[in-house]
């Protein structure tokens, strides 16, 4: 069941970022593929400088929570904004509950 919980965990990441992904490619403006693509890059690079378990100024403690909360919140809201609130719904009751059994279960 950790096992699992820690496949779901990868998962929801990249599920935020296709949700940042999917809010500049639909965005309607005349370089939306280029918004497309800078979205998730910003955040894969926040990720690399705050969150990867080599983070150069890594989050400890609730600044780890505050720091979780915002990237993949922003990765709902992203979804939520380009008007897929189903899928951002999901995508925030899926993380709630997987980062709850992560801190259960000390992962």
């Amino acid at each position: 069941m950790k096992a699992a919980n820690l496949g779901v965990l990868f998962l929801i990441e990249l599920g935020a970022l296709a949700g940042a992904a999917y809010w500049g490619f639909t965005r309607d403006v005349g370089a939306s593929w280029l918004l497309g693509l800078a979205a998730p890059a910003v955040l894969v690079a926040v990720w690399a400088l705050f969150g990867s378990p080599r983070a150069k100024y890594k989050a400890r403690g609730a600044g780890r929570v505050g720091f979780e909360v915002l990237w993949f919140g922003a990765g709902a809201l992203a979804l939520f904004a380009a008007g897929a609130q189903v899928w951002a719904f999901a995508l925030a009751v899926v993380c709630v509950v997987s980062k709850t059994l992560a801190v259960a279960w000390s992962q």
